[in-house]
């Protein structure tokens, strides 16, 4: 019986990872009742003789999974899942796409014209920023800049 309450579990966790996380649990409640303050991480690994990835590994693998569907908040008409808390927008495919031909159309540039799209759009400069540190005028970036945007949209084509 007790095998079964131990291993019936969603996500498997060895037993030396959970016999560390109970340790930890002990230490931490013995030294706020006797210092008034919880212990930092590093001090429940000196404490126990472990690395503090240990300890905060351990802690981890204790936790009762969450479902994406779970709802976080709700105000009777509308919910917020965890789900929308995790949400990648930075990652879509869409971005991925997008990335991969931006990077093809900067290959197709010279390198000189790379390097100022990479400055001017990349890094946010502005092209008298560019100008000084190629060492060019701020003219000769403008004319490069429109020289390589005009590449871009042909490879586009």
């Amino acid at each position: 019986m007790k095998r079964y309450l131990r291993d019936n579990n969603s996500i498997r966790v060895s037993r030396s990872v959970r016999d560390l996380a109970y340790k930890a649990i002990q230490f931490k409640e013995r030294y706020t009742k006797e210092q008034g303050k919880e212990p930092k991480i590093d001090e429940i690994a000196k404490e126990l003789g472990v690395t503090k990835e240990d300890i905060a590994f351990s802690f981890d693998a204790i936790q009762d999974p969450v479902s994406l569907q779970e709802p976080v908040y709700s105000d009777g008409a509308e919910s917020i899942y965890v789900m929308d808390q995790v949400k990648d927008s930075k990652n879509t495919d869409e971005m991925w796409t997008e990335k991969m031909a931006i990077e093809g159309a900067l290959q197709k540039l010279n390198e000189k014209e790379r390097m100022i799209v990479v400055k001017r759009f990349f890094d946010g400069r502005t092209q008298m920023e560019v100008a000084d540190e190629i060492g060019i005028s701020q003219a000769q970036v403008s004319r490069l800049e429109k020289s390589a945007i005009v590449h871009i949209k042909r490879f586009y084509r």
